[in-house]
């Protein structure tokens, strides 16, 4: 598939890629932001889809690398939550070609209120880890697994509930929780991207582009997620989580109209 993109709009996609990827290594979220630009700029959704997978990945890769090189996530203890991650991811890209994914609409701009309110109140919701509810094992099998599979099938809010995850589950402090979620959110970005690559739907170049404007923000908000841990997380997590609802709320209001 070819576009006839300008100079000006692709300047425009990759400062919008950089502002998504900052968001994304603190809260979660930037998809709110590049999947509507890709879609303005003249892409078929799949299409936008597709090629925003691949410029997250930039962004979930340097966020990932900075993590790991500051000793906040140690790989080897991450191998079986990293696979079942991208096995979920892989299942719920192959499911969402054959199931309607119309209940999960109505449904997710609730869950994301009560996820921001969860990390608005909840008193779990700090620097300190808390009491592991699930060992490693069971918390890959279940909730990697898990949320791996909706990123693949749905995707909006993923980063989210990897974090929610890690902190209600695992037990651990909200910038801990955070940088483990990016690991996580790597590794099904990069399932997803396999799967749409295989159907053609990836637009490389400006994909590319955007990825570069991924990792500068991204690298640049993993560095507040080091040094300012839960005051920077903590008021972000909740604007998306409102952001998000908002915008699939509205979505739904535009598509009831359209009816």
């Amino acid at each position: 598939m070819t576009l006839d993109l300008t100079f000006e709009i692709i300047a425009l996609l990759f400062f919008v890629a950089m502002l998504a990827g900052f968001i994304d290594a603190i809260a979660g979220g930037g998809g709110l932001l590049t999947i509507p630009a890709l879609m303005w700029a003249g892409l078929p959704p799949t299409v936008a889809l597709a090629t925003n997978k691949l410029q997250a990945c930039g962004g979930s890769f340097f966020a990932s690398f900075y993590f790991v090189r500051k000793g906040m996530v140690k790989l080897s203890d991450m191998k079986l939550s990293i696979a079942c991650a991208f096995v979920g991811a892989a299942l719920g890209t192959i499911a969402v070609q054959m199931i309607d994914t119309a209940f999960l609409e109505v449904f997710l701009p609730f869950l994301m209120l009560a996820i921001g309110g969860y990390f608005l109140f909840s008193k779990k919701i700090s620097e300190e880890d808390q009491q592991q509810v699930l060992t490693p094992a069971v918390f890959a099998f279940t909730a990697a697994l898990g949320v791996g599979f909706y990123d693949g099938f749905f995707g909006p809010g993923t980063g989210s509930f990897f974090a929610l995850a890690f902190v209600s589950l695992a037990g651990y402090g909200l910038a801990k929780a955070t940088a483990h979620a990016k690991i996580l959110n790597f590794s099904t970005n990069i399932a997803s991207l396999i799967f749409f690559a295989i159907g053609g739907k990836v637009l490389w170049m400006l994909g590319g582009v955007m990825l570069i404007g991924q990792a500068i923000g991204a690298t640049l908000g993993s560095r507040l997620v080091f040094t300012k841990g839960t005051k920077i997380i903590k008021p972000l997590v909740v604007v998306m989580s409102i952001a998000m609802s908002l915008k699939l709320l509205s979505s739904q209001y535009d598509l009831l109209a359209w009816l």
